[in-house]
């Protein structure tokens, strides 16, 4: 009986150990789910675009981080996502650098077919911390709700025993790593499926570069300016408001 309990005593010394230590270098894969169809409009062309496309837009990025800087970037699609080579271009050039001890950051993002590289302080997030727990990737996570500087609002679970505040794209600012996230305006999920602990390469964890470098501000006055003529064709004043929307909320996410 005593080497029984002595037996248990030690698996839940193990278990525990395990659950404590906490993570400070590693490689994350997500999985990213976009309903592509949802994104779309009702008018004529994009009604006849969506009988090509598949319901969901698959995909996998890498979020590498170590001595509290990180890379996200695209890694692969799922066979299953069948959409146009220009939809597949914008995830497959953006990339989001941030170092979280200066918070600054620098990210890549492909609008309408032009590489921006963008040059700024880290974006700011009110979070609302729950009690609502589940596990992702092997960790307990708990739920947060955050509301970005553009109002859009987000759904994440993040665990405290990987130590970096980040998380997929430009999401940031919990006490620990965003696993899962949720953006309902855009119709997109982020659900990390591994987690890797053997990171023996750090050399892409860097500073974007480019000849021209903007801020947020910057940027966000010259896609204005570009596309003022764009979202005011037809008679659906709340549609075009809506296709306006989802522009500037993808350009900055």
């Amino acid at each position: 009986m005593k080497s029984l309990l002595f037996f248990i005593a030690a698996l839940m010394l193990t278990n525990t150990s395990k659950a404590q230590q906490f993570v400070d270098k590693a490689v994350i894969e997500y999985e990213v789910n976009t309903n592509l169809k949802k994104t779309m409009s009702n008018d004529s062309w994009d009604e006849m675009m969506k009988e090509n496309l598949s319901d969901l837009k698959v995909s996998y990025f890498t979020y590498t981080f170590a001595d509290n800087k990180s890379i996200y970037k695209f890694e692969r699609w799922s066979p299953k996502t069948r959409i146009p080579k220009y939809l597949k271009d914008q995830d497959e050039e953006n990339i989001w650098f941030h170092d979280f001890t200066s918070r600054k950051m620098t990210m890549q993002k492909q609008i309408v077919g032009t590489n921006f590289v963008i040059a700024d302080s880290i974006q700011n997030i009110e979070w609302q911390i729950t009690n609502e727990h589940r596990e992702i990737a092997g960790y307990n996570c708990r739920k947060a709700i955050g509301k970005r500087p553009d109002g859009v609002y987000v759904f994440a679970f993040y665990t405290d025993n990987i130590t970096i505040s980040g998380g997929p794209c430009s999401i940031n600012g919990l006490p620990g790593m965003i696993l899962g996230l949720t953006i309902p305006r855009l119709y997109t999920s982020f659900m990390a499926v591994k987690v890797n602990l053997q990171l023996t390469n750090t050399s892409d964890i860097k500073p974007l570069s480019d000849k021209k470098m903007y801020d947020l501000t910057g940027l966000k006055s010259l896609l204005e300016e570009k596309t003022k003529d764009w979202f005011s064709y037809g008679e659906d004043k709340e549609e075009n408001k809506k296709r306006k929307e989802m522009f500037f909320w993808n350009a900055f996410l």
